[in-house]
């Protein structure tokens, strides 16, 4: 596992090999170990897997308030998405900064998101399939988002979007007052 940072302090890419041969592919997707030098101890309680079936649908941007903040750890293991996550971490010096990354099914690249950020992904391909794994359990009492389209935020999002739950449409905008959150 090769850890890459990124413009946003704590957020890293994962990039992995895989093992081909004529049987098929080998890939390692999480290795407490590897992981320890920039979360020792990493526990995961959740798994979900997601399922998109339209190009273009958007997802996000999802984050939990403490005490049930989690860490987040995202693989793409069919099709193609763009990536994204804010910085909503109070007192930051990157808040509402954003980073973006193309997660997919044959470039063996996963996030780890922490605590304080904000998650979503818009699909480049029909038929994605994301695999989260998660530190804390769904809350849905400390359940929040931010608007995919904020102006505050700006993320140029790669396709038009042609799929949003009315939730996820339904989030605020940002407020002048908007302190971020504890990380």
């Amino acid at each position: 596992m090769k850890i890459i940072n990124t413009p946003l302090r704590d957020l890293y890419e994962i990039n992995t090999s895989s093992l081909d041969d004529s049987r098929g592919r080998f890939t390692r997707l999480f290795c407490e170990q590897e992981l320890s030098v920039i979360r020792p101890h990493l526990h995961f309680t959740q798994i979900n897997l997601s399922d998109t079936k339209q190009k273009g649908t958007l997802r996000g941007l999802h984050f939990q308030n403490g005490p049930a903040a989690e860490a987040k750890l995202i693989r793409c293991l069919r099709g193609r998405v763009f990536d994204v996550v804010v910085d909503i971490r109070k007192d930051s010096p990157t808040f509402l900064h954003w980073h973006a990354v193309e997660l997919s099914e044959s470039n063996d690249r996963a996030m780890f998101i922490p605590e304080g950020f904000a998650h979503g992904f818009q699909t480049l391909s029909d038929s994605v399939q994301l695999l989260y794994m998660h530190t804390a359990n769904w809350s849905p009492q400390h359940e929040s988002g931010l608007r995919h389209d904020d102006p505050k935020i700006a993320i140029h999002w790669p396709l038009t979007v042609s799929n949003i739950s009315d939730r996820d449409a339904g989030f605020s905008f940002v407020q002048d007052d908007f302190a971020g959150v504890e990380s």
